[in-house]
């Protein structure tokens, strides 16, 4: 129930139809008894700078969730990041210190980290093909750096937003292997689709499926509504496979201790979830 003492958490982006967020928050929040919602707020980019600033003017406000297209652009209005936001370039999370100050960390890496690692995947020494720079890439690159992994493999249709990103790596996290440019999952552990490529029947695949090694892990977390030609060519091979909704699920607990809010496991979050078998995922 809203009343007059429930927090708000708004969801920021544009557009907003494709938001399942609140679909996972709202039903948690409802079942254990927090007075806290999560609200869509359609914000385009051309007013998101004086929006934000805005928001975080209520006095009920627990934090926001940043999504597309803010998720770069928000951390040049905050007062201060985390070392995963500034290797990311990009931040998901906002809250307002006591002091007034606005904080930024960025999960989407963390939950990709944590679907992962739920699944059995031994980070070190591995190497990892990310197949996109943009928010969601940057973030998950991020945070796979700090697990152990030896090397990182960039690719990007921009390539200087893949070059951008490698040297934040190897400025944070030196001993790291960061390459840029080739497209080629033969040598690779782990394969990441963090791109749009192969969302839409008739476009490219976001790599040469011909090539896609065995026994390597692969991960499409831009998720549409049905399977994508990289999920079916993973799931012909046997290759483990992480999808969008695994990396929402395994998020969604450390931005509720981020705002402050009790907390609470992924499979609690599935089992009272009101997605449908067929959504698709926008964060």
């Amino acid at each position: 129930m809203i009343d007059g003492r429930t927090q708000l958490i708004a969801h920021i982006g544009f557009p907003t139809h494709t938001f399942k967020s609140p679909l996972i928050y709202n039903p948690y929040f409802e079942r254990a008894g927090i007075p806290a919602v999560v609200v869509p707020m359609a914000c385009r980019a051309d007013a998101f700078g004086q929006f934000l600033p805005a928001v975080f003017g209520l006095d009920n406000i627990a934090g926001a969730l940043i999504t597309m297209p803010h998720k770069i652009s928000v951390v040049d209005l905050l007062d201060e990041v985390t070392p995963t936001v500034r290797m990311a370039g990009s931040c998901n999370a906002v809250k307002k210190s006591p002091e007034g100050r606005l904080l930024g960390d960025m999960f989407d890496g963390i939950g990709f980290v944590r679907g992962l690692q739920r699944q059995g995947f031994e980070f070190s020494d591995q190497s990892a093909l990310i197949i996109g720079a943009g928010g969601v890439g940057s973030a998950i690159a991020a945070s796979l750096a700090q697990t152990g992994l030896a090397e990182i493999h960039l690719v990007d249709i921009d390539t200087r937003a893949a070059e951008t990103l490698a040297n934040r790596l190897r400025a944070h996290v030196p001993h790291l292997k960061v390459h840029c440019g080739r497209n080629d999952p033969t040598r690779h552990d782990l394969i990441v689709n963090a791109s749009p490529l192969g969302m839409r029947p008739g476009e490219p695949a976001p790599t040469d499926l011909s090539r896609l090694p065995p026994g390597a892990w692969v991960a499409e977390v831009v998720l549409s509504a049905s399977p994508t030609p990289l999920m079916l060519r993973a799931r012909e091979l046997g290759c483990p496979l992480l999808v969008g909704t695994d990396m929402l699920f395994e998020q969604i607990p450390a931005y509720l201790e981020f705002f402050g809010l009790p907390t609470t496991t992924a499979d609690h979050l599935r089992a009272v979830a009101r997605l449908s078998d067929t959504d698709g995922v926008s964060r």
